[in-house]
């Protein structure tokens, strides 16, 4: 269909171009630009904002008050009007001024676990600024890498995305049928990219504890990890009160081999705790926008009804 092909890659022009004006902004005015972006946007009823902040309350219940649940809702607004500023900045980037948008802290895990010739799954998740540490990470260490990705379902911008994510070599997965390009990606000791934050539905996952309740994980990470060997290093960017994005590299998790029956669901879980302890940390840098509790677990209780049942009390 010409017609339909060409107003495609019309598209794909108008927004690329939107994209390289955004890129040639001053980096500290695109963050104030975001910064009130993002402000405005918090004060609109879009992008599901009673259902965020719903989640946020049931995520901190008990440890936070209500007021305080509001203001990580606006700041989670704000972060995200800022990162959409930021991300075009990626065309921009290069080794002379990575350390304008980026520091590193303890990359040396990611070292240690590479030199082992096995290649490296990061274990990250929609937070902080994740596509500008996907970039400032394949610049900084200069290995190959690759990171899996679900299609964005509308083609130009999908198209977009891709050329970003490739811009330094990455290699973009489609997260259907992957296993096969990515033992590949192993082979050739690339470092892969997996974002273990998203709802998945129940035939694709374990359901694992996160932010209080159920919540299904997709087991794929865990089962790659156990049947390759390929060490997992969560790695995460959080962003300073400077502006720039800190890029925490953590130890290797140390996979839990041996039981078949319960590997892949103990390993999910450990990566899961890892995600939380972030969430837990920066609230504000997550991306709540997921429906990360859309699948239903059988058991209905709550993760502390669930532990008073296992210990008979009640």
């Amino acid at each position: 269909m010409p017609g339909k092909t060409g107003l495609s890659v019309m598209i794909y022009s108008l927004i690329y171009s939107i994209v390289f004006l955004l890129s040639r902004i001053p980096y500290p005015l695109a963050r104030l630009a975001g910064k009130l972006l993002g402000a405005g946007f918090s004060r609109l009823p879009i992008m599901r904002r009673d259902e965020v902040f719903g989640n946020i309350v049931r995520s901190f219940e008990g440890q936070l008050d209500e007021e305080d649940c509001r203001k990580i809702l606006k700041r989670v607004y704000i972060h995200f009007g800022q990162m959409i500023f930021e991300v075009p900045h990626i065309l921009r980037l290069n080794h002379e001024n990575l350390s304008d948008y980026v520091v590193f802290e303890n990359e040396e895990n990611l070292r240690i676990a590479l030199a082992r010739g096995k290649g490296v799954f990061i274990l990250t998740a929609h937070f902080g600024n994740w596509e500008l540490m996907s970039a400032a990470v394949t610049l900084q260490f200069g290995k190959a890498a690759a990171v899996i990705v679900r299609p964005i379902d509308y083609a130009p911008l999908d198209r977009l995305m891709s050329g970003l994510r490739s811009r330094f070599g990455t290699e973009v997965i489609a997260k259907q049928g992957a296993m096969r390009r990515i033992i590949s990606a192993l082979r050739e000791q690339k470092m892969i990219g997996i974002l273990l934050d998203q709802n998945v539905d129940w035939y694709e996952g374990v359901f694992t504890p996160f932010m209080g309740r159920w919540a299904c994980t997709n087991k794929g990470l865990a089962l790659m990890a156990v049947r390759t060997g390929a060490p997992v290093v969560p790695v995460f960017s959080v962003r300073e009160s400077d502006g720039r994005h800190r890029i925490i590299f953590e130890k290797e998790v140390p996979l839990v081999i041996g039981d078949k029956t319960t590997e892949v669901e103990e390993n999910t879980i450990l990566f899961t705790q890892v995600i939380e302890s972030f969430v837990r940390r920066y609230p504000d840098q997550w991306f709540w926008f997921h429906r990360r509790w859309k699948t239903r677990n059988f058991c209905t209780l709550t993760q502390q009804e669930v532990r008073i049942q296992d210990v008979g009390i009640g």
